[in-house]
């Protein structure tokens, strides 16, 4: 048998197998996520071309079709014209069936065009990666044996093949959508899976990404770790890449007399950080509603799913899980006024035909009416509020 050029002990083959897979982990979340779903960095020609090689070699994956499926992803994000969302179409489909869910989008031309804009279109595009997506991968199987051996070669292109499909369709589509711990409030259900983002390349920070999806940069606490924008930073450094966005951070000053257009300004910035913290802030409140509620009417709530509805927009919920929070708030006076208050304040960024002289108006009528509310934590969130910069 054939036993190939290059010559390893068994934990050299291993290596080998986690080195390239890396490569293809960083070729992902750089040149397909950041780079040509988002537009949050742009990139030289030198590595935007190697990495839409070594994809055609690793993947198969056209570009126009990755980024459109992620595009609407993000377009119809856990709704039933979400392509890939474990909240619709439950974690064991999304996690171990992926793949099969990305293969059937790309077959969409409705998908493809409204969200495929702006992708390559260049001759070895047209000519070479997108008609022969599959001969990619038939050459680095061809490639494998050669340097490697017939059966190590063999096992590295079968590990290469299913690294991807298995750990970016399935573990962040699936996973990053179901467990994990959220630093930010949005209207859908991502999550952060650990904190530092190295094995599939800073993408675990899910819930940052979908926070802000046009950064360039996915982690945004001190102890979180993005080595995707390690990269980038490292590639910006030698001239070949240009970040455009990163993750606005907040921050404070002293606290405002009066309402005014520059507040209205930083808190639609940070809206999702004002969430956050507003729930925060409150989380006592909450907890002593629903420990009420379930004092007085026993088993008729899942107080578990209530304390996660009540972090979500309405919009988001199933109609009959809108129709449980209703009747859940309609039995709880104290509980229905802080879910009200947590919706006109997220009503301030969420009126797209609204002025910016009625949305300072409403944003003041909130702050007035949180401090005049009687409840502590309520008001200090208020005053908190004044404060950003």
């Amino acid at each position: 048998m054939f036993a190939g050029f290059i010559d390893l002990p068994w934990w050299g083959y291993v290596l080998v197998a986690l080195g390239l897979t890396h490569i293809t982990i960083a070729s992902v979340t750089i040149f397909l996520h950041r780079h040509q779903a988002h537009r949050s960095l742009e990139l030289h020609p030198l590595p935007s071309h190697f990495f839409r090689l070594w994809l055609w070699l690793t993947t198969g994956m056209v570009t126009k079709e990755w980024a459109s499926i992620h595009r609407k992803h993000h377009a119809k994000c856990e709704t039933a014209d979400d392509p890939h969302s474990p909240q619709v179409l439950g974690i064991n489909r999304v996690l171990w069936g992926g793949v099969f869910l990305y293969v059937k989008e790309s077959f969409n031309k409705e998908t493809m065009e409204r969200y495929g804009h702006g992708t390559p279109d260049d001759w070895v595009e047209r000519r070479v990666y997108t008609p022969f997506a599959k001969w990619g991968i038939v050459l680095t199987l061809v490639l494998d044996v050669v340097l490697f051996g017939v059966l190590p070669g063999a096992l590295i292109w079968l590990v290469q093949m299913l690294w991807i499909p298995f750990w970016a369709a399935g573990v962040i589509n699936g996973v990053g959508h179901f467990w994990g711990y959220r630093n930010f409030q949005n209207n859908d259900a991502s999550t952060n899976i650990v904190p530092w983002g190295i094995l599939i390349g800073g993408e675990e920070l899910h819930n940052n990404h979908h926070s802000f999806a046009t950064s360039a940069k996915l982690s945004a606490k001190w102890y979180e770790f993005d080595i995707g924008w390690m990269y980038i930073r490292i590639l910006e450094m030698l001239g070949l890449a240009t970040v455009k966005k990163t993750i606005p951070l907040p921050r404070f000053g002293d606290a405002r007399p009066v309402v005014d257009l520059d507040m209205l300004q930083a808190v639609i910035t940070h809206r999702y950080d004002v969430m956050t913290r507003y729930m925060r802030s409150l989380k006592r409140s909450y907890a002593e509603e629903l420990g009420r509620l379930r004092t007085a009417h026993g088993d008729r709530f899942d107080i578990k799913k209530l304390r996660s509805w009540l972090h979500m927009d309405e919009s988001d919920l199933q109609q009959g899980e809108r129709a449980k929070l209703q009747e859940a708030l309609d039995m709880s006076p104290g509980l229905a006024r802080l879910h009200q208050m947590r919706s006109e304040l997220a009503a301030v960024w969420a009126r797209s035909t609204a002025s910016r002289e009625q949305l300072v108006k409403q944003l003041q009528d909130w702050c007035a009416n949180a401090e005049a509310s009687g409840l502590a934590p309520l008001r200090d969130f208020s005053l908190r509020l004044r404060s950003y910069a």
